[in-house]
């Protein structure tokens, strides 16, 4: 292709107004050929024309990683554009040909109409070099059979969105016939973030490293606290506690601070400790909430139902309003110990009755998220004191924040974040430490990385005093064994390290990208 455009001065660029692509049109015997080539491609072949087209477009190719992504819905757009700001080189499927258009006017990705079951469009997505498959579609049954094609045709890796919880929960049985490296639920995903909220009701959000042992908690500066007005330095000498201010949101600043910083109301302190450590923190400083007993549960999807099942387990009384009858039947045998309402949610006098002035935590799981805004902003003029909302539109979860609503969680964000944590630690199998764990915070600013370190590598075994990282980058916490280290200067990282990293750089695949 690309000796002919050397040769031929009848091909003709057009630069798609839709699209970040160029396709070349060229004259063949009459006929009309055109092909997709990226721009950076092109530029390589016309800039290295003593070097063979195809080894050029081929190496470029390597250094890229070749995803698939099934289904246009919420999740697959969401990970479609953060993967293609990553400069991977994205195909995405789907039926619907004006939700494919949309995307393709937004993002620097190929799209391709048709059944991500079929074979043939798979072949068409190039399946065959594709280093991972990525299938979130509605349907359970659609996902996991295109990830056994994908795999049969070629494909190395395989992703399966399963929200089913009869399927999820035969997995381990189904994952290796079917060929899968990794099954997502992110209704549990979202239930497990909820569960730990609520055993923590003194933070606004929760993320949890190396499997539970390390928390980073975000909490909320308000007026009149302890903590206004006084240095990092100075709040870490007066608990005399093992956690770290890891990041510092006030309204549009974001930094990664240093001991000097002073705290004000409104701040939002993103801290990493170990639960123990938090706990006595909470406790130091006096506004440690009460354990939540009652808890009242406003929409019974598979949300719903995973959360309500996990409480229940942990002795919290449990109420559940449903529109639905027939669901409500359903939960009263899969949920005995749960008290299931069958009536509106957004009915004031129902709430009213329901004892929502009583109740300890309020989580608004409704299918849509005007209803759950509506809810919780009804249930904080009730004085409830711990308020969970579900709102999977960015922009609309942006917006709940100024009404004070602060316990935001969204699906298609924790399937997003825990399918991009697997795509980084598959690009960066072979370096020296892998990405184990990866959260998007602050609106996406700041990413918070568990790496595990695999061999020895140039800064393993030096103290960190010795090591000059970048401009906000922090190592946050290194977890050995069954020891938990919030690092100082003379501590350093060893070869087996689980070691978390807090950036402001994108893209972060390896510690050493963070070092000078």
């Amino acid at each position: 292709l690309i000796a002919c455009f050397r040769k031929n001065s009848n091909i003709v660029f057009h630069k798609k107004i839709t699209s970040l692509r160029i396709w070349l049109y060229f004259q063949n015997k009459g006929a009309i050929i055109h092909l997709p080539v990226y721009i950076r491609q092109v530029c390589c072949c016309l800039e290295n024309p003593g070097n063979s087209s195809y080894n050029i477009i081929n190496n470029m190719r390597k250094k890229e990683m070749r995803i698939i992504i099934i289904g246009d819905g919420k999740v697959g757009y969401k990970l479609a554009k953060q993967l293609s700001s990553e400069k991977y080189d994205i195909v995405m499927i789907d039926s619907n040909e004006k939700k494919l258009r949309f995307a393709m006017d937004r993002l620097d990705i190929a799209c391709v109409t048709g059944d991500g079951a079929d074979a043939e469009v798979l072949k068409q997505a190039d399946v065959a070099h594709a280093d991972l498959v990525i299938a979130c579609t509605s349907e359970d049954e659609c996902n996991m059979l295109s990830c056994l094609i994908a795999r049969k045709l070629g494909a190395k890796h395989t992703i399966a969105r399963v929200r089913n919880p009869i399927y999820y929960r035969q997995i381990g049985l189904l994952k290796e016939d079917l060929h899968l490296s990794m099954a997502v639920n992110p209704e549990l995903i979202v239930a497990d973030e909820i569960s730990r909220l609520l055993l923590f009701p003194d933070a606004s959000q929760v993320e949890t490293f190396v499997k539970g042992r390390v928390e980073l908690i975000e909490l909320p500066v308000a007026e009149g606290s302890s903590l206004a007005g006084l240095s990092l330095a100075e709040m870490y000498n007066r608990f005399q506690i093992r956690l770290l201010v890891c990041a510092v949101e006030h309204g549009e600043e974001v930094r990664i601070p240093d001991g000097e910083y002073r705290m004000r109301a409104g701040d939002r302190l993103h801290i990493a400790a170990s639960h123990k450590d938090l706990e006595a923190f909470f406790k130091a400083n006096g506004k440690r909430k009460d354990k939540i007993k009652k808890v009242i549960i406003c929409g019974a999807g598979r949300v719903g139902y995973y959360l309500a099942l996990q409480l229940s387990t942990l002795g919290m009384q449990i109420k559940i309003i449903e529109q639905n009858r027939q669901r409500c039947e359903e939960l009263c045998e899969l949920l005995p110990k749960a008290t299931i309402i069958n009536g509106d949610a957004t009915d004031h006098d129902l709430l009213v009755e329901e004892g929502i002035e009583e109740a300890d935590a309020f989580v608004a799981l409704t299918g849509m998220d005007e209803e759950n805004i509506i809810l919780s902003l009804f249930a904080k003029s009730q004085n409830v004191d711990k308020i969970v909302t579900k709102v999977n539109e960015d922009r609309r979860a942006r917006m709940v924040e100024d009404f004070g609503l602060d316990s935001i969680v969204s699906v298609k964000t924790a399937t997003a974040d825990a399918i991009m944590s697997y795509v980084r630690a598959r690009k960066n199998s072979q370096g020296s430490a892998n990405v184990e764990t990866m959260y998007q915070l602050v609106d996406d600013k700041v990413e918070a990385l568990e790496f595990i370190v695999k061999a020895e590598t140039n800064y393993t075994g030096i103290p960190l005093k010795d090591l000059s990282l970048k401009p906000n980058n922090l190592i946050a916490c290194i977890a050995r064994k069954r020891q938990i280290i919030l690092p100082s200067g003379d501590d350093c990282i060893q070869v087996g390290d689980n070691v978390i990293i807090i950036t402001m750089e994108k893209q972060i695949e390896d510690i050493k990208e963070i070092l000078m």
